[in-house]
């Protein structure tokens, strides 16, 4: 079994591998038709996951080394790989990865989804439910996934409910629907002032007025929304109170009631946003809506927990706004696909979502270590199984400035203001997603880059 050579390298170890498959192929020790090791047996020869090979091997068909046949493997090729391109080539030298590294995504690691999604799908297939995938929904999604999505809510409200679940397309078109649905142009949406950027472009999108609250290191102030509720009525809170984006914040139980107290005091809903629920270092504090169940509105995807191919999301409601939220899913998508919310029901019933729910804390946990240890002199918020961070560069650097260098240097990055619910001059801070990258090592190379590039001094870049 050929087994790479890899030297030592500062790039991400599936180029190495692409690039000692080359090697190994100019030099004669593998010869056209050979058949390479699947996936998981040069894994465990070199101790990476799948993932990584897989990649490799993708770099490898890239450059014309290889080809892979379906149900037979992946063999070498008999033309020479792709040369450099001459010199004096009106088109630029690519002298090596050309790709950017991207952290400005928040997303599970990639590296073994594909082999959880195969099996999925197979089983679906093969699913004596798979008939109901193949037709229309009733209003709110069909009973046996709007079942399957209270299994999945169970882990934040033990005693969900499948008759007050509505599907959506995701956390995204969740957030579009509640807001539409419940709040009318014109009024007052509130939520941090630093926020998800979907959030802004949305409000302003319905042409809902929106204002931020101010944060500490828990998220919303209490005494700073009180006031905000006493100048003006709001219609709803829009909030995530678990690992929020971009600050990471987690409020505490007593932050929860106090906001939930208002909610009762100002008459407003809250939009409970908690996409990022799963990650709680302590899951046994209730999320926020669990504070005032009967002016709430949950709100989860299976999207950051388990796959981004998995575009359901899960609304759960008080049974008075129910039909006002189905009538808007169809309003908006008709339904969303039931091929789709079949396939996360098989993932929920088989128990599949909590193996990569462990998984991915596992892995969040080893990199949220990588990033503390490349940032240990830099002023850096996080929790244990973020899936980001956020992060506070010295001066003089401003976000904007730094973001456009990172670019510049192979690394995305988004800046913090970005974020900002009312835009208010400049930032210091930036976020970065930690899970993009496809392994490790990977973003290991990357973060080194960045912790670099905030050493220097700005003004030689100018």
């Amino acid at each position: 079994m050929w087994v790479p050579q890899l030297s030592e390298f500062n790039q991400p170890v599936y180029l190495s591998i692409a690039d000692a498959l080359a090697r190994d192929i100019s030099n004669g020790v593998l010869n056209e038709g050979d058949r390479l090791p699947t996936l998981r047996e040069l894994a465990t020869a070199l101790s990476v996951t799948p993932g990584t090979i897989s990649r490799a091997y993708s770099e490898a068909h890239r450059r014309r080394l290889v080809q892979g046949e379906v149900g037979r493997g992946t063999y070498v090729l008999g033309q020479k790989p792709l040369e450099p391109l001459a010199s004096n080539s009106a088109a630029p030298l690519n002298l090596g990865h050309a790709e950017l590294l991207d952290l400005s995504i928040i997303k599970p690691s990639s590296e073994t989804l594909e082999y959880w999604l195969r099996d999925a799908l197979v089983g679906m297939a093969k699913s004596t439910d798979f008939a109901r995938a193949l037709d229309y929904a009733p209003d709110g999604g069909h009973p046996a996934h709007r079942e399957a999505g209270a299994q999945w809510l169970r882990h934040a409200l033990p005693d969900a409910q499948g008759q007050q679940v509505v599907i959506t397309a995701g956390a995204q078109h969740g957030l579009m629907v509640a807001m539409s649905a419940l709040t009318s142009a014109g009024d007052l949406v509130l939520c941090e002032a630093l926020c998800y950027p979907g959030i802004i472009s949305l409000a302003h999108g319905l042409e809902r007025r929106l204002r931020g609250v101010p944060m500490d290191d828990e998220g919303i102030i209490p005494d700073a929304l009180r006031e905000l509720c006493l100048r003006e009525k709001p219609a709803m809170l829009v909030c995530v109170a678990t690992c929020q984006n971009p600050t990471t914040a987690i409020m505490s139980p007593k932050r929860r009631a106090q906001i939930a107290a208002l909610a009762e005091e100002f008459d407003f809903i809250i939009l409970d946003d908690d996409i990022y629920g799963f990650l709680a270092t302590d899951p046994s504090i209730k999320p926020l809506s669990a504070f005032a169940p009967d002016r709430s509105v949950y709100l989860t995807s299976l999207s950051k927990a388990v796959m981004p191919a998995l575009r359901i999301g899960y609304l759960y409601s008080p049974p008075k706004l129910l039909s006002r939220l189905s009538s808007m899913v169809r309003s908006s998508v008709w339904m969303p696909s039931p091929l789709t919310a079949q396939l996360a029901s098989n993932v929920i019933g088989e128990g599949l979502d909590k193996k990569l729910i462990r998984i991915q804390r596992n892995e969040a946990a080893g990199r949220q270590a990588i990033a503390r240890e490349i940032f240990a002199n830099f002023e850096l918020k996080a929790q244990p199984y973020s899936y980001h961070v956020w992060l506070t560069l010295p001066e003089p650097w401003t976000s904007d400035e730094f973001t456009m260098l990172a670019r510049a240097n192979g690394v995305l990055v988004l800046s913090g203001t970005q974020f900002q619910a009312e835009r208010s001059g400049s930032t210091r801070c930036v976020r970065l997603v930690l899970m993009s990258p496809t392994s490790q090592d990977e973003l290991r190379f990357a973060l080194t880059k960045l912790a670099s590039l905030i050493d220097s001094d700005p003004r030689r870049y100018y």
